[in-house]
């Protein structure tokens, strides 16, 4: 076999899904077999996971810590962040001065969690503390005078953006001589002009954190950390104990999930110890949303990403904006009862609006990648600006290219764009923004928001394709990097508990793929609402039954290979997880792609 032959797992270039099933790097060589048997030992687990681990990158010597992550090998000095001083002794001041401080949130799960870290350990500090989080229709994207008056209205000496702010120099620059103003941010600035006041944000172009990474919640942690330090300097707690930041990390866990962090490092442990938080039921506000979202296993990143996170958001993008701060601040049961609820009928109601854009959107995105677009740019006159930013991501999935999606009224199109890994969007979004074919525009590299008059779509849409020519060499399906191949007999309880230990998945840190080579699809049913899930039962050659399941079916070309009545001979690729639900151990493969044999 070819050297390049061999990159590909099981010889498969196109599945039935259109997708190429490739090794990751470490897996195919010599050394990287070395490697994995040094981090097997070394970590005492199977070689197997050994070479999963190497072929991640995680060196013999960091592999217990990557198992076990813990918050105190990886927590860094604050004061590496610029800024991280000067705001830690104004913070101190409020508590010791017992201010009122005026918090400023974005209208998303990182703001919202943000928001209510620095609400629920200010107010134990014993300063008040008034909120607000922006209407996105009514005062879109970051801070805006209006608000910021209302809250110097309600008696805030403090002023405090939370995941915004970075680049609203011109918005708040003229607060600043009423009223100190701390920005705890970690969007992309638009160029070097940051606002007057104290700015801790790990991507402004002059901080040497190398913190990048980091969701706006986790900056905020790290202040409360640094804010906790001074003060114990101070003399505060002679007489009384410190807030206990650590039972605050399931909302630091929550954003960096669903602000889709690289889950490596400081964010990371901060998501391990996190989930173990939130696995414990104490926070009113998510145990009740749990409750009625029937989430079985609140301690998982699966439950953040697509139950917690989904409704949060929801609130924020058709509803009222700060329900989902209410929810996370909320001491009595039956408030939180009603909140939970309103933000589960808001998130069913966002489902339905989005599915309504969805087929216009994906016609238009197969239309402009026919055209050889490698940027997509998607919008229209009826299409909801509340959900513009999930059907991005949807189309991003369909058609792997960076998508920038927007709903144009009076004018102007709003929206919101996902990119794919190794694209930066954010930075092209902010160039187009300086080049004055942008009204705003700012992000990170996997997501962007944006403005602009309707009339220069197209000048955009050029901008971003030239900016972006790498994305014209994308496939047409993003490849499936697979960890491993193994037998139907051996993807086991024991494999699956092995594996659980990665945990917990996300970006930077995908859930292994295992292929299994030569089965028969023998049973197949479609369950769930309007039959969108696909449950199969494949069996091996040799014999041998493993339960599979394939979630939004209808969307995944290689189902109908699934559920071809002959029961051709065929691979697998997904993922193998076990669960217990009611004292039974149960044993699933969640099918990410199929292709004959």
């Amino acid at each position: 076999m070819s050297g390049a032959e061999a990159a590909f797992v099981l010889g498969v270039r196109r599945s039935a899904g259109g997708r190429a099933w490739l090794w990751r790097d470490a897996a195919l060589t010599e050394s990287g077999a070395r490697a994995g048997l040094a981090v097997a030992q070394r970590a005492d687990v199977p070689e197997f996971i050994g070479r999963i681990l190497a072929a991640r990158g995680i060196p013999a010597e960091r592999a217990a810590a990557f198992l076990e992550p813990r918050l105190r090998d990886w927590l860094p000095d604050p004061s590496c962040l610029k800024g991280m001083d000067e705001a830690a002794a104004r913070l101190a001041r409020a508590v010791r001065e017992r201010e009122c401080v005026g918090i400023f949130g974005d209208y998303d799960v990182d703001g919202a969690c943000g928001t209510a870290l620095l609400a629920l350990v200010l107010r134990e500090l014993g300063c008040r503390v008034e909120t607000h989080i922006p209407d996105r229709m009514a005062e879109g994207y970051g801070p805006n005078a209006v608000a910021l008056e209302g809250l110097i209205g309600r008696g805030a000496d403090l002023l405090l953006c939370v995941d915004c702010g970075t680049a609203a120099a011109a918005i708040l620059d003229p607060f600043t001589g009423r009223r100190d103003m701390l920005v705890l941010d970690h969007h992309k600035p638009d160029g070097a002009i940051l606002p007057r006041g104290v700015v801790v944000n790990p991507n402004r172009l002059d901080c040497a954190s190398g913190l990048g990474m980091l969701c706006a919640t986790g900056v905020a942690f790290l202040t409360l950390v640094a804010l906790l330090r001074q003060l114990r300097v101070d003399g505060a707690f002679a007489e009384r104990a410190p807030p206990d930041l650590l039972r605050h990390l399931d909302l630091v866990a929550l954003a960096t999930i669903c602000d889709v962090m690289p889950l490596q490092g400081l964010n990371r442990a901060f998501v391990a110890q996190g989930l173990r938080v939130l696995g414990r039921g104490e926070r009113l506000g998510l145990a009740t949303l749990a409750s009625v979202a029937m989430v079985r296993d609140m301690a998982s990143a699966m439950a953040c990403g697509y139950a917690f996170g989904p409704r949060i958001n929801a609130g924020g993008r058709i509803a009222e904006a700060d329900l989902g701060v209410r929810l996370l601040l909320a001491e009595d049961a039956f408030e939180a009862r009603q909140l939970a609820e309103k933000l589960d009928e808001v998130n069913r109601k966002r489902q339905t609006v989005e599915s309504h854009i969805l087929d216009a959107a994906v016609e238009a995105a197969a239309a402009q990648c026919a055209a050889g677009r490698g940027v997509l740019f998607l919008h229209g006159e009826s299409w909801h600006p509340g959900v513009v930013g999930i059907v991005a991501g949807r189309i991003r999935e369909r058609f792997n290219r960076p998508v920038l999606v927007g709903a144009a009224a009076g004018g102007i199109i709003k929206g919101s764009g996902r990119s794919v890994a190794g694209i930066d969007l954010g930075a092209a979004v902010i160039a187009a923004r300086q080049a004055g074919l942008l009204l705003t525009g700012g992000g990170h590299a996997m997501a962007a928001g944006f403005s602009l008059a309707e009339s220069g779509a197209a000048a955009v849409h050029d901008f971003l394709d030239e900016r972006l020519t790498a994305a014209r060499d994308l496939p047409a399906a993003e490849a499936l990097v697979c960890d491993g191949v193994v037998s139907l007999r051996g993807a086991n309880g024991a494999l699956a508990a092995q594996i659980a230990r990665l945990a917990p998945f996300g970006a930077g840190n995908d859930e292994p793929v295992l292929a299994l080579p030569r089965l028969r699809c023998v049973r197949t049913e479609r369950i769930g609402k309007d039959g969108a899930t696909l449950r199969v039962t494949l069996q091996g050659e040799e014999g041998g039954r493993l339960r599979g399941l394939v979630f939004r079916a209808g969307e995944k070309a290689f189902a109908a290979l699934l559920e071809d009545p002959s029961m051709p001979v065929i691979h697998v690729a997904g993922h193998l997880r076990g669960e217990v639900w009611q004292e039974r151990e149960t044993l699933t493969f969640f099918i990410a792609d199929a292709t004959l044999a």
